[in-house]
């Protein structure tokens, strides 16, 4: 059985945001689930017994070597992408960096990472990430 395909998966984000205001986005690599080649707020799958909050810094700890601080629960978005048939429910935090310089750990799943302002994005943008924005966005201005 395989999450977001056989049955509706869970995949954590977070908006992180660093000392200058900007924001951590990553370029999905050859070997991610879905939307290969898209930017997107990082996050990752939640391992059965694992919170929300844990899953997203343990995947910021194992794929960038980054510790984040959850500061807040921005939304939670329906991630249908019906083209690879896959469901996921993902829920986006809002983070500030805590410790560290992110590099890349495993360059299968991700190929580029960069700091970026939010009035210049990279493109395109995965699906959740365009909604994390629009979120971001109406909540903050």
């Amino acid at each position: 059985m395989i999450a977001g395909r056989d049955y509706i998966g869970v995949g954590v984000g977070a908006m992180v945001f660093n000392a200058d205001g900007k924001v951590f986005l990553s370029q999905r690599g050859p070997e991610s689930k879905n939307e290969r080649g898209f930017w997107e707020f990082p996050g990752g799958s939640v391992e059965y017994g694992e919170t929300l909050v844990a899953a997203i810094t343990r995947e910021f700890r194992e794929e960038y070597e980054l510790e984040i601080e959850v500061v807040e629960l921005l939304h939670v978005a329906d991630h249908i992408l019906p083209e690879e048939r896959q469901h996921w429910v993902s829920p986006t935090f809002i983070a500030r960096v805590v410790r560290g310089t992110p590099r890349i750990v495993e360059p299968t799943k991700c190929t580029t990472i960069g700091w970026f302002s939010l009035a210049a994005l990279p493109e395109p943008l995965s699906a959740v990430t365009v909604e994390d924005v629009r979120s971001y966005l109406a909540k903050y201005g």
